[in-house]
């Protein structure tokens, strides 16, 4: 017996050719990894990449970080001429390093992990010092390290409060101990900031692991985390091999480290924006008066910034 085979036949648009009249966008719809609901790609831009329907909130660029957060047109970017080295010749298989970071590069559209500048908030000026995932796992090597080095001196110079939005999986493995000593360059370049009396703000992003965490994101003098971050310094597989003990449920959850005290306050993306406007307000240099989240009117400008907070 002959085996009947129906297929859809594709609507005829008059004034369309055939490919234009059959293809559909790759990126027309998003899965959410939260609740494995499809969502349409326009609907989730105007909900700033939050799932309507479980708040899941997707991974952002640098630059839509920079352009949810910063009033618009105040971006000035430091020291994008910086790119990476391979100090230790680094090879894996057939594939250098160096290679690596330029298709790297290429394909995020970014040269580095860390991106650094000048942005305003509500009119205030700050210094922004932004990862972006995209690159390397926003892994923090030499020139990361530099870059936040020079936005913390340069937060001294304009006596601005330094932002720093931080996402990442750790040390960048190929520049070995150049990539480790990081760790002790950043938290010291921050030194500064502190000496000035000048405030860290540290927001972490999903995901946010390894030396980062170990170091200056965690050191601030406010953390705040968006919803859902996973916030840690080794992952959860590896913690409960060697401990050998089953983790409590949402460990290392921005949630779960608000509940035991590592940081200040879970921010859905929304309200970002409105609760930095608020932070600044009350740390801005220069300003005598400022309204405090409740209302209460608060002494800035004046005295140290432990005496200011």
């Amino acid at each position: 017996m002959r085996e009947l085979i129906f297929r859809r036949q594709p609507r005829f648009r008059p004034g369309r050719s055939d490919e234009q009249q059959t293809s559909v966008p790759d990126d027309l719809w998003r899965k959410c990894p939260g609740c494995g609901d499809l969502i349409y790609t326009r609907e989730l831009e105007r909900s700033l990449h939050v799932c309507p329907k479980c708040g899941h909130h997707f991974r952002l660029s640098s630059g839509e970080r920079i352009e949810l957060l910063a009033d618009p047109g105040t971006f000035e970017p430091w020291d994008a001429n910086l790119r990476t080295a391979d100090p230790l010749g680094f090879t894996v298989g057939e594939e250098r390093y160096a290679h690596r970071a330029r298709s790297t590069a290429e394909r995020a559209g970014i040269d580095e992990a860390l991106i650094t500048g000048r942005i305003e908030i509500d009119g205030r000026p700050l210094a922004v010092a932004v990862t972006d995932f995209a690159f390397m796992g926003a892994s923090m090597g030499s020139v990361y390290g530099e870059k936040l080095a020079r936005a913390c001196r340069r937060a001294v110079e304009g006596e601005m409060p330094l932002l720093t939005v931080n996402s990442s999986g750790g040390a960048r493995m190929q520049e070995g101990l150049f990539s480790l000593m990081q760790m002790a360059k950043t938290t010291a370049a921050f030194d500064l900031l502190r000496a000035a009396r000048l405030p860290h703000i540290s927001l972490l992003v999903d995901p946010c692991y390894g030396g980062v965490t170990a170091s200056y994101a965690t050191t601030a003098d406010v953390i705040i985390a968006e919803p859902g971050a996973r916030i840690g310094f080794a992952g959860p597989r590896v913690i409960e091999q060697v401990t050998r003990q089953k983790l409590p449920e949402g460990f290392q959850s921005a949630e779960f480290l608000l509940e035991h005290g590592m940081i200040d306050r879970v921010v859905p993306r929304a309200e970002l924006r409105p609760v930095l406007g608020r932070l600044m307000a009350i740390f801005a240099p220069g300003r005598e008066q400022a309204e405090a989240p409740e209302g209460e009117a608060v002494t800035v400008g004046s005295g140290t910034a432990d005496e200011r907070r």
